[in-house]
């Protein structure tokens, strides 16, 4: 688990922090044979680095049905930040609809876990077994280990994308308002508003403004 939380650390994307995230559930957590992680966007369901299309079925799944224990645990707010669900079939008053289709798909037992820092809700690491009471406390005292790592590996990975994001914009608006500056004799201000200006009128963010600009050594 100590390797495997300096190996998050050390991705160099968010894709690869989150792929080797649940790539790690299936390697240390016993009985979880796939996993991925729910993000929700209001109602709509995002699965990031799915290790198995199952995953991705679930997910889709509680999307449509508007129900489910991951669907649950990413939108929790106060309520429990661990599920873990022993037998799919057993579970059919809780989510009547839900847990009869993802048995259909071959899931006997589910776990999951809410993704979370001090600051801010990530989603839920979600893990599957195909067979009934597959997941002991063991596991769900290493798949708590493993979520409270990758919380915050993803937090430090998605801040670290953001900020070289926010470098290479304000690199590329540097370098059309150099364009436009040296092309039409304008102060560094005057050059910028030029930039504001289009971006307004044309409904368009300003970065992209900014590298057509780069591209065609001038406004379109």
């Amino acid at each position: 688990m100590a390797s495997m939380a300096r190996d998050l650390l050390a991705q160099d994307s968010v894709d690869t922090t989150l792929e080797r995230i649940t790539a790690s559930a299936t390697e240390l957590v016993d009985g979880c044979d796939a996993a991925a992680i729910l993000v929700l966007h209001g109602k709509k369901v995002e699965t990031l680095a799915p290790t198995d299309q199952v995953a991705i079925a679930s997910d889709r799944l509680q999307e449509k049905l508007a129900e489910g224990p991951c669907f649950d645990a990413a939108r929790s707010k106060h309520g429990e930040r661990v599920f873990r669900i022993h037998d799919l079939t057993a579970e059919q008053h809780r989510w009547p609809a839900y847990a009869p289709q993802v048995h259909q798909l071959g899931v006997g037992s589910m776990m999951g876990f809410l993704l979370f820092t001090d600051d801010e809700d990530l989603g839920a690491l979600n893990l599957y077994s195909h067979t009934p009471r597959a997941f002991t406390q063991d596991s769900e005292t290493a798949g708590l280990l493993l979520a409270s790592h990758a919380a915050v590996a993803f937090s430090a990975a998605r801040t670290q994308a953001q900020m070289e994001s926010a470098l290479a914009t304000r690199h590329v608006i540097g370098e059309a308002m150099g364009i436009l500056m040296g092309r039409n004799q304008l102060t560094e201000d005057q050059a910028f508003d030029v930039l504001r200006r289009y971006s307004q009128e044309t409904n368009s963010k300003l970065r992209d403004v900014a590298r057509r600009i780069c591209e065609n050594g001038s406004l379109p």
